[in-house]
């Protein structure tokens, strides 16, 4: 006869008929078990004082079942799943990006995280938390802050006149763009974000001053054909009062509401994985051109979820080839 485990309800029921008084051979009896079974069940898991709790006998049957999550026990996969996180995939791509190599489902992302989490859990070493896109030592999310004013910005135009072509990513050129800040004053990072790829440029500025933001931001989308340069939205900061200089190109400019960076979702989640490798407390003036366009490399060569697992280079290259316009062009004149 096939042994089975003794299930929840079962040794409820035990603990039943302990309070009534009944005997080992007695319980026996009723779950139609040996009388083996129910001595080695309360030998094991009652409590020190001889007492059995059914909820704390369950844990502790289970606990000796247990020997680790799949990738404590294997260590090529958890080595390849490691090695892909550092090189920044979140672990929701670094599972998919798996499977899709191989062709199956080879670990979940869900089980990557607890991975993850169970390990600062276990040894409180936080250094784990290097390994998630956002770096956060335990899940949850944070509270919203800032606002922003729009009575300083001239010529705006609301997100609300943006064409409906832009909303469902269908149409190639249209981009949002946002500042990445190091500290409360200081050089910046200038990001612009294609909305269909999914492409992401970037240059460094010595400062948000707005004439300084305007000139960089012609310099990146200049070089591109008409048909990748129609559009750019803006949150409502300061630094992009002199938008209407992109005019001259033929881009038209957008800003979000009041309070609603999120809609322009893009820009704000690149940077978001970006700060991964460009935390606030990064030098960036002192850091080589190289390293900085290697950033954008890494960047640009993640497989996402949104592409069917390729990366924004893959999708751009194939979309947009015939236009000779590659990734890097823009950086490489930094």
């Amino acid at each position: 006869m096939e042994y089975r485990q003794l299930s929840p309800e079962e040794r409820e029921e035990i603990a039943l008929l302990r309070r009534q008084g009944a005997s080992r051979r007695e319980i026996a009896r009723r779950l139609d078990r040996s009388p083996s079974t129910i001595s080695r069940e309360l030998k094991r898991n009652a409590s020190k004082s001889g007492g059995y709790r059914p909820i704390l006998a369950d844990r502790r049957a289970w606990a000796r079942r247990w020997t680790g999550s799949r990738l404590e026990r294997a260590h090529a996969l958890r080595e390849r799943v490691l090695s892909l996180l550092a090189l920044g995939l979140s672990p929701e791509q670094a599972a998919h990006r798996l499977a899709l190599e191989a062709g199956e489902q080879v670990v979940s992302h869900e089980t990557i995280y607890r991975f993850i989490y169970a390990q600062i859990t276990r040894t409180k070493e936080f250094d784990w938390r290097r390994y998630l896109p956002r770096a956060k030592w335990r899940r949850g999310r944070r509270p919203r802050k800032g606002g922003s004013s729009v009575d300083f910005i001239l010529l705006r135009r609301s997100i609300a006149e943006r064409p409906r072509e832009v909303d469902d990513r269908s149409v190639f050129g249209h981009w949002e763009a946002d500042t990445m800040q190091f500290g409360r004053s200081g050089p910046v990072a200038l990001v612009v974000h294609e909305r269909a790829s999914r492409l992401t440029l970037a240059v460094r500025l010595p400062s948000k001053e707005a004439a300084g933001v305007a000139a960089a931001l012609v310099r990146l989308l200049a070089p591109l054909p008409p048909a990748l340069r129609r559009s750019v939205t803006f949150d409502n900061g300061t630094e992009f009062a002199r938008h209407y200089e992109l005019h001259a190109l033929g881009i038209e400019t957008f800003f979000c509401d009041v309070r609603a960076p999120w809609q322009k979702g893009g820009v704000e989640h690149a940077i978001g994985r970006l700060r991964r490798f460009l935390p606030r407390k990064t030098k960036v003036a002192s850091l080589s051109p190289k390293l900085f366009a290697l950033v954008l490399q890494a960047y640009n060569n993640t497989p996402r979820k949104c592409l069917g697992w390729l990366t924004p280079a893959e999708v751009f290259n194939q979309q947009v080839l015939h236009f000779k316009c590659e990734c890097s062009f823009p950086l490489s004149r930094e």
